[in-house]
């Protein structure tokens, strides 16, 4: 999805020490309660906003158009600012620790384009900044689940310049709507949040499974619950969320289609198990991941005898564990109010 360029690999030689006039946003960040985990997840609710899978049944970013990609980095600043609430600035996006502070995002490392009036230049005959104003950089990249944010004090130095090939003279290298991108020598300048390159973008589930488990869930063009269905049977073990629902069924009510998935999947020994009742310790009992409130898990079981070693949990007395690939189908065991669930 994003390109990488060498200058701006942010690998192991990340910068520790923190830019004086930086400090008190990186302090900001490093305060506010559980920035980071809501820092990736607005990156996540950007792109899938702008994917709409329930409506489109898109699920990668390839499928956008290019008015779509470049409206990406209005959807990632917008949901930033819900996300921490930040103020307007003065001049700029925000207000952060009483600074002024613009939201650049890229699809590609490096490719911020940063306009005239956040730096100082006097060659800009009035359209300079008031001062050289920081600028929290974003960026993602869904086909590798990586992500980065960092703050770099942009100044007219720390952007591109060209030489001229006439005289020879470096020049300014504005590109059509006069902005201008961080030079590459500017990388070792940015001080990068959370220790630089994240790897934990959550995860796309549809775009990183196998290409033919997924050309078998959207086989069945007439009918969402069938592809809801075939969704379960593909993605055993695995925690599927509300929104990878909503695209593959391309319909309302995601809950729905997981509640009817359970009822259609239950002769094939199969368990999708939801947040509520007796769902989340069966989860844990498994030793499953356990899934929270618009979050799925499915998973085949077999009745096991008290001598079988394996995770279980108990329906009216009768052992249930994660059934091995060789081991013959049998109904999974109903779950409904009143049953006489246990998993210790």
């Amino acid at each position: 999805m994003g390109k990488v360029p060498k200058a701006w690999s942010i690998g192991s030689s990340l910068r520790q020490g923190v830019p004086t006039e930086l400090t008190s946003l990186v302090e900001w960040f490093e305060h506010e309660p559980d920035a980071r985990e809501r820092f990736r997840w607005a990156l996540r609710d950007s792109l899938d906003e702008l994917l709409d899978g329930q409506r489109t049944g898109r699920w990668a970013y390839q499928h956008l158009s290019k008015t779509e990609k470049t409206y990406l980095g209005t959807a990632v600043e917008v949901n930033l600012t819900k996300e921490f609430e930040f103020s307007n600035g003065d001049d700029l996006d925000w207000r952060i620790a009483g600074r002024d502070v613009d939201c650049k995002f890229s699809k590609d490392l490096g490719g911020w384009e940063i306009p005239m009036e956040m730096y100082r230049c006097a060659d800009h005959e009035g359209r300079q900044g008031k001062s050289d104003y920081p600028a929290l950089v974003t960026w993602l990249d869904d086909d590798t689940s990586r992500w980065a944010a960092g703050l770099i004090t942009i100044t007219d130095e720390r952007l591109r310049w060209r030489t001229d090939k006439h005289t020879g003279e470096a020049r300014r290298a504005y590109n059509r709507d006069n902005k201008r991108r961080l030079a590459e020598a500017s990388a070792r300048d940015v001080h990068w949040l959370w220790g630089g390159l994240q790897i934990d973008l959550p995860r796309n589930l549809l775009l990183h499974m196998d290409p033919v488990a997924r050309d078998r869930i959207f086989s069945f063009p007439r009918s969402g619950q069938a592809r809801v269905d075939q969704l379960f049977r593909e993605v055993p073990d695995s925690i599927v969320s509300r929104r990878v629902v909503l695209t593959v069924a391309q319909q309302d009510d995601a809950p729905k289609r997981a509640r009817d998935a359970r009822l259609n999947l239950r002769g094939e020994g199969i368990l999708v198990l939801g947040h509520q009742e007796s769902h989340p310790h069966i989860a844990r009992a498994l030793e499953l991941p356990v899934p929270v409130k618009g979050e799925w898990i499915a998973t085949r079981v077999v009745p096991v005898e008290t001598t079988d070693t394996r995770p279980f949990f108990s329906v009216a007395e009768q052992r249930w564990a994660r059934a091995l690939p060789d081991e013959p189908i049998v109904p999974a065991p109903g779950l409904t109010q009143g049953v006489d669930v246990s998993w210790t």
